[in-house]
């Protein structure tokens, strides 16, 4: 399977199976198209008719550049993947990360927050240390041998449960030798409570660090407001800009959402660069159709534009010697994951769960609250061992409208969460999602053809 499409300047042919990508010129992009479905006099034939400086003896020649490539399995490669996608519920999972909702409870009310304020439609709640400790000795008692073990301070705000976060940092440094483990935390905050002290803490003992700001003082503050209804934009942004600067060079992200109300996201993405942020992404919102905010059909043009003009801003960026990076556009075209990873995705249930104020455990945070996907609690672990199996098999090859799609081994079948909700069943597609993951990946790889070709021109 190939996929070729044209974009900024650039003709991109993609050979799905091999991962192969290809910038070639006018000519062969339309050998290329026709090479599988018509004969090779034929498109001697079309190929000179449409571009009269071409001979024959060039068709002929790049024919055969493309049958040269197609033996080493750099075009039209075949699926061997299918058959790796074995009966994914015999095989065996480890625990690698586990998403502590420290806090259900949250010090502003967004209106778009798919969490409901914090509360996950339950009682507000904040974990106490005991809970939080039996968390991490399941984390560390289901890891086999992994050693990296991932553990995010999630919510509602987790910064409402400040001490407790800090006490179970504590707790799992005291225990990384002991148990051979290397802990590495993250922590999700609106800023409102940021203050020396956590910048300080976090900058030393967290991972990464995800801060949310949806862009523009008037974008953020429409929906991203307290309880008293005024907007949190002036309070936050200057504790961000403090935060990322004192950071250095450890990992953090400016993370947005954007919404129906804002579909030019991408003026959003340049204020957070223009504040001095480079690490940045930006997520559609998730929530019902219904919602005044809620994403649209008629959205959707404008959305795949956004994406291409972000593409081309961070090449102008990136020339002038003042780049950011966007999370959706990182992939590695020579390594990458493994062809499991790409096959099974990001182990929601399987290698990752999110864990209740209470200790109950669910696939992830999106699941939370959802009695059909409470999976077990931290004390027994897994007392439904027929949901885990159910995500095990959550794999590209298992959903049936992923079959002809030339994205699937990168998005790995896409979001189970987000498929559960907009379809009800987690092998299911959210076809809205892969339109945007499509063209994210369109302009991801054509920013990698971009820096090899400068880099051959210098």
């Amino acid at each position: 399977m190939i996929h070729q499409y044209k974009l900024n300047g650039y003709n991109i042919v993609l050979d799905v199976y091999s991962g192969s990508v290809h910038a070639v010129d006018e000519v062969a992009y339309d050998i290329i198209a026709l090479y599988e479905s018509t004969p090779a006099q034929e498109i001697v034939r079309t190929i000179t008719e449409k571009y009269p400086e071409v001979t024959p003896e060039d068709v002929r020649e790049c024919l055969d550049d493309v049958e040269t490539l197609k033996e080493q399995g750099k075009l039209f490669a075949p699926d061997v993947y299918a058959d790796k996608a074995f009966d994914f519920k015999k095989r065996s999972t480890v625990v690698k990360a586990l998403c502590l909702h420290v806090a259900h409870t949250c010090n502003l009310n967004c209106e778009y927050c798919f969490a409901s304020q914090g509360k996950y439609h339950g009682d507000r709640a904040l974990m106490s240390f005991e809970v939080g400790k039996q968390a991490l000795d399941f984390l560390v008692a289901n890891s086999g041998t992994r050693r990296n073990l991932e553990v995010d301070f999630f919510g509602g705000e987790p910064l409402m449960n400040w001490d407790v976060v800090k006490q179970l940092v504590a707790y799992a440094r005291s225990i990384e030798q002991e148990k051979q483990k290397n802990f590495r935390f993250t922590l999700t905050t609106n800023g409102v409570l940021v203050d020396d002290e956590v910048i300080e803490f976090a900058n030393r003992e967290m991972h990464n660090v995800v801060m949310s700001l949806d862009g523009r003082k008037e974008v953020h503050d429409h929906l991203r407001k307290n309880y008293a209804g005024q907007g949190s934009y002036d309070l936050i942004v200057p504790k961000f800009q403090e935060f990322a600067r004192r950071r250095g060079d450890r990992d953090y992200y400016v993370r947005g959402t954007y919404t129906h109300n804002n579909v030019d996201f991408t003026k959003d993405i340049f204020h957070m660069a223009d504040l001095g942020f480079t690490e940045l992404s930006m997520e559609p919102v998730v929530c019902a159709p219904g919602e005044p905010y809620a994403l649209t059909q008629e959205d959707l043009p404008k959305l795949m534009e956004q994406y291409e003009i972000l593409a081309k801003e961070m090449i102008r960026r990136k020339e002038e010697g003042r780049p950011f990076t966007f999370y959706h556009y990182m992939i590695d075209l020579t390594h990458g994951p493994c062809i499991y990873k790409r096959i099974s995705g990001c182990g929601s249930g399987t290698e990752y769960m999110a864990v209740t104020p209470w200790g109950d455990l669910y696939p992830c945070h999106q699941f939370v609250g959802d009695e059909k996907y409470l999976m077990g609690n931290v004390w027994d672990g897994v007392t439904r061992p027929e949901l885990r199996d159910e995500f095990k098999l959550c794999n590209v090859y298992a959903r049936p409208d992923c079959k002809d799609c030339w994205a699937r081994l990168y998005c790995s079948g896409g979001c189970a969460a987000n498929a559960y909700h907009a379809t009800g069943s987690i092998r299911g597609i959210y076809e809205y999602g892969c339109e945007l993951f499509r063209k994210r990946m369109e302009c991801a790889i054509m920013l990698k053809v971009d820096e090899a070709a400068k880099k051959a021109n210098q």
